[in-house]
């Protein structure tokens, strides 16, 4: 686990904003390593590959492995409006658990 305090076990839901404005959602049990792959490009996601830096927007813990693949599955499922809601903090992920 990283320094910041999570534990192996939880899984952290977490969004994504290219330098042009694109968002990408991801889950993993450690952002911070996961971000560093993504910047390094070898263990990145396909879709940020030659997109330039991306800054971490929106992170939320969310229980177990099941749970983060379902609320990810909801998250890229949102518009681009929704998605900018839900990283204000006007929409919660449990909202869309339903």
């Amino acid at each position: 686990a990283a320094q910041t305090g999570e534990t192996p076990s939880e899984w952290w839901l977490y969004v994504l904003e290219t330098a042009q404005g694109r968002l990408y959602t991801g889950i993993s049990t450690d952002v911070t390593r996961r971000l560093s792959e993504h910047a390094g490009g070898k263990r990145g996601a396909r879709a940020l590959r030659g997109k330039g830096p991306s800054t971490l927007c929106y992170r939320q813990a969310v229980g177990d492995r099941s749970r983060a693949l379902k609320l990810e599955y909801r998250v890229k499922q949102l518009s681009v409006s929704a998605k900018r809601r839900l990283i204000a903090g006007e929409l919660t992920l449990e909202s869309l658990l339903g």
